[in-house]
Protein backbone atom coordinates (compact mmCIF):
# COMPACT_ATOMS: atom_id res chain seq x y z
CA UNK A 1 0.00 0.00 0.00
CA UNK A 2 1.55 3.36 -0.86
CA UNK A 3 1.79 6.18 2.46
CA UNK A 4 0.51 9.57 2.23
CA UNK A 5 3.06 12.11 2.96
CA UNK A 6 2.17 15.13 4.57
CA UNK A 7 4.58 18.29 4.30
CA UNK A 8 3.90 21.43 5.87
CA UNK A 9 5.87 24.82 4.64
CA UNK A 10 8.94 26.46 5.57
CA UNK A 11 8.87 29.06 7.65
CA UNK A 12 7.17 32.62 7.05
CA UNK A 13 7.38 35.70 9.41
CA UNK A 14 4.02 35.12 10.40
CA UNK A 15 4.29 31.65 11.64
CA UNK A 16 7.45 32.71 13.68
CA UNK A 17 5.46 35.24 15.56
CA UNK A 18 2.74 32.81 15.92
CA UNK A 19 -0.20 34.44 13.77
CA UNK A 20 -2.87 33.02 12.24
CA UNK A 21 -2.56 32.64 8.42
CA UNK A 22 -5.07 31.90 6.65
CA UNK A 23 -5.56 33.35 2.66
CA UNK A 24 -2.93 36.32 3.60
CA UNK A 25 -0.40 35.02 1.25
CA UNK A 26 3.17 35.37 3.48
CA UNK A 27 6.28 34.24 1.72
CA UNK A 28 8.40 31.95 3.11
CA UNK A 29 11.84 33.24 5.56
CA UNK A 30 15.00 32.56 4.36
CA UNK A 31 15.15 30.13 6.82
CA UNK A 32 12.27 28.92 5.83
CA UNK A 33 13.92 28.32 1.54
CA UNK A 34 16.74 26.71 3.76
CA UNK A 35 14.15 24.15 5.99
CA UNK A 36 12.29 23.65 2.51
CA UNK A 37 15.48 22.79 1.07
CA UNK A 38 16.11 20.75 3.22
CA UNK A 39 13.06 18.39 2.85
CA UNK A 40 14.88 16.73 0.22
CA UNK A 41 16.62 14.22 1.69
CA UNK A 42 13.72 13.20 3.76
CA UNK A 43 11.80 12.39 0.77
CA UNK A 44 14.89 11.06 -1.61
CA UNK A 45 14.55 7.41 -2.76
CA UNK A 46 10.45 7.34 -2.63
CA UNK A 47 8.13 6.62 -5.57
CA UNK A 48 5.73 9.91 -5.78
CA UNK A 49 2.72 8.59 -7.81
CA UNK A 50 1.17 12.08 -6.61
CA UNK A 51 1.67 15.49 -5.51
CA UNK A 52 -1.34 18.18 -4.28
CA UNK A 53 -0.12 21.53 -3.25
CA UNK A 54 -2.20 24.10 -1.35
CA UNK A 55 -2.11 27.52 -3.94
CA UNK A 56 -0.26 29.68 -1.50
CA UNK A 57 2.74 31.09 -2.02
CA UNK A 58 4.44 29.39 0.49
CA UNK A 59 3.60 26.16 0.15
CA UNK A 60 3.94 26.02 -3.56
CA UNK A 61 7.53 27.64 -2.83
CA UNK A 62 8.51 24.37 -0.38
CA UNK A 63 7.26 22.24 -2.91
CA UNK A 64 9.73 24.07 -5.24
CA UNK A 65 13.05 23.66 -2.98
CA UNK A 66 11.71 20.02 -1.88
CA UNK A 67 11.88 19.05 -5.40
CA UNK A 68 8.10 18.34 -5.68
CA UNK A 69 6.55 18.97 -8.88
CA UNK A 70 2.71 18.75 -8.53
CA UNK A 71 -0.99 20.12 -9.11
CA UNK A 72 -2.50 22.95 -7.25
CA UNK A 73 -5.55 21.88 -5.25
CA UNK A 74 -7.75 24.89 -3.67
CA UNK A 75 -8.77 22.76 -0.81
CA UNK A 76 -5.28 22.53 0.69
CA UNK A 77 -5.43 25.92 1.90
CA UNK A 78 -5.27 26.94 4.96
CA UNK A 79 -8.38 27.09 7.49
CA UNK A 80 -9.72 30.19 7.41
CA UNK A 81 -9.51 32.11 10.43
CA UNK A 82 -11.75 34.83 9.61
CA UNK A 83 -11.79 37.73 12.36
CA UNK A 84 -8.73 36.16 13.55
CA UNK A 85 -6.76 36.42 10.68
CA UNK A 86 -2.47 37.54 11.45
CA UNK A 87 -3.89 37.53 15.01
CA UNK A 88 -2.04 35.47 17.55
CA UNK A 89 -3.43 33.74 20.48
CA UNK A 90 -2.20 35.88 22.89
CA UNK A 91 -3.62 38.50 21.50
CA UNK A 92 -7.53 36.64 21.25
CA UNK A 93 -6.96 36.24 24.54
CA UNK A 94 -7.31 39.55 25.82
CA UNK A 95 -10.86 39.79 25.04
CA UNK A 96 -11.83 35.91 24.90
CA UNK A 97 -9.87 34.08 28.12
CA UNK A 98 -9.67 30.16 27.32
CA UNK A 99 -10.32 30.65 23.88
CA UNK A 100 -8.71 27.15 21.89
CA UNK A 101 -9.63 27.24 18.32
CA UNK A 102 -10.36 23.51 18.46
CA UNK A 103 -13.08 23.70 20.76
CA UNK A 104 -14.16 27.74 20.06
CA UNK A 105 -13.51 28.38 16.09
CA UNK A 106 -13.32 31.64 15.07
CA UNK A 107 -14.48 35.21 14.88
CA UNK A 108 -16.60 36.26 11.96
CA UNK A 109 -14.40 37.81 9.53
CA UNK A 110 -15.39 39.82 6.13
CA UNK A 111 -17.85 37.92 3.62
CA UNK A 112 -15.21 36.84 0.95
CA UNK A 113 -13.28 35.10 4.27
CA UNK A 114 -16.17 34.64 6.81
CA UNK A 115 -14.11 31.89 8.86
CA UNK A 116 -14.20 28.46 9.11
CA UNK A 117 -15.82 25.63 11.46
CA UNK A 118 -13.52 22.54 12.36
CA UNK A 119 -16.04 20.78 10.92
CA UNK A 120 -15.70 22.91 7.50
CA UNK A 121 -12.28 22.30 7.39
CA UNK A 122 -12.79 18.55 7.85
CA UNK A 123 -15.08 18.46 4.66
CA UNK A 124 -12.63 20.00 2.38
CA UNK A 125 -10.28 17.91 3.93
CA UNK A 126 -12.90 14.41 3.22
CA UNK A 127 -12.99 15.87 -0.34
CA UNK A 128 -8.99 15.80 -1.04
CA UNK A 129 -9.15 11.91 0.65
CA UNK A 130 -11.57 11.12 -1.99
CA UNK A 131 -9.52 12.63 -4.69
CA UNK A 132 -6.65 10.71 -3.60
CA UNK A 133 -8.04 7.71 -2.57
CA UNK A 134 -7.03 6.06 -6.35
CA UNK A 135 -3.76 5.77 -5.40
CA UNK A 136 -3.51 5.28 -1.18
CA UNK A 137 -6.05 2.42 -1.49
CA UNK A 138 -7.80 2.14 -4.82
CA UNK A 139 -7.27 1.04 -8.06
CA UNK A 140 -4.08 2.71 -8.30
CA UNK A 141 -2.87 1.87 -4.96
CA UNK A 142 0.48 0.69 -4.84
CA UNK A 143 2.06 3.28 -7.64
CA UNK A 144 3.92 5.08 -5.18
CA UNK A 145 2.92 7.53 -2.67
CA UNK A 146 0.92 10.81 -2.34
CA UNK A 147 2.49 13.69 -1.35
CA UNK A 148 0.19 17.16 -0.01
CA UNK A 149 2.08 20.19 0.54
CA UNK A 150 -0.04 22.29 2.67
CA UNK A 151 -0.85 24.27 6.30
CA UNK A 152 -0.49 22.70 9.81
CA UNK A 153 -4.11 23.04 11.05
CA UNK A 154 -5.32 21.71 7.51
CA UNK A 155 -2.91 18.92 7.40
CA UNK A 156 -3.53 18.28 11.18
CA UNK A 157 -7.60 18.59 10.61
CA UNK A 158 -6.68 16.03 7.51
CA UNK A 159 -4.88 13.77 9.41
CA UNK A 160 -7.58 13.47 11.53
CA UNK A 161 -10.28 12.27 8.92
CA UNK A 162 -7.81 10.04 7.39
CA UNK A 163 -7.59 8.13 10.52
CA UNK A 164 -11.23 7.97 11.40
CA UNK A 165 -11.35 10.68 13.83
CA UNK A 166 -13.67 14.22 13.79
CA UNK A 167 -11.62 17.26 12.41
CA UNK A 168 -11.43 18.63 15.85
CA UNK A 169 -9.29 15.79 16.66
CA UNK A 170 -6.67 17.60 14.93
CA UNK A 171 -5.59 19.22 17.92
CA UNK A 172 -3.71 16.18 19.09
CA UNK A 173 -1.47 16.40 16.34
CA UNK A 174 1.19 18.63 16.64
CA UNK A 175 2.93 20.05 13.26
CA UNK A 176 5.95 22.37 13.12
CA UNK A 177 7.04 23.89 9.74
CA UNK A 178 9.18 22.43 7.35
CA UNK A 179 8.09 18.53 8.59
CA UNK A 180 7.42 15.74 6.88
CA UNK A 181 4.88 12.89 8.25
CA UNK A 182 3.94 10.08 7.19
CA UNK A 183 0.35 7.70 7.24
CA UNK A 184 0.59 4.26 6.19
CA UNK A 185 -1.47 0.90 7.54
CA UNK A 186 -1.84 -1.56 9.78
CA UNK A 187 -4.04 -4.61 8.53
CA UNK A 188 -5.50 -2.53 6.32
CA UNK A 189 -6.03 0.57 8.61
CA UNK A 190 -5.05 3.51 8.52
CA UNK A 191 -2.00 4.58 10.94
CA UNK A 192 0.51 7.23 11.66
CA UNK A 193 4.08 5.67 10.58
CA UNK A 194 6.06 8.66 11.49
CA UNK A 195 5.32 12.40 12.28
CA UNK A 196 6.80 15.85 12.47
CA UNK A 197 10.17 14.71 11.22
CA UNK A 198 11.97 17.93 10.80
CA UNK A 199 13.61 19.23 8.15
CA UNK A 200 16.80 19.77 9.51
Amino acid sequence: MSELLLVRHGETEWSRDGRHTGFTDVALTGRGERQAEALRPLLAGRTLAKVLVSPMKRALRTAELAGLDGGIDPDLHEWDYGGYEGVTTAEIHRTRPGWYLWDDGVAPGPPEHPGETPAEVGARADRVLARIAPWLDGDRGGEGDVVLVAHGHFLRVLTARRLGLPPAAGALFRLDTATLSRIGTEHGRPALVAWNLPSA
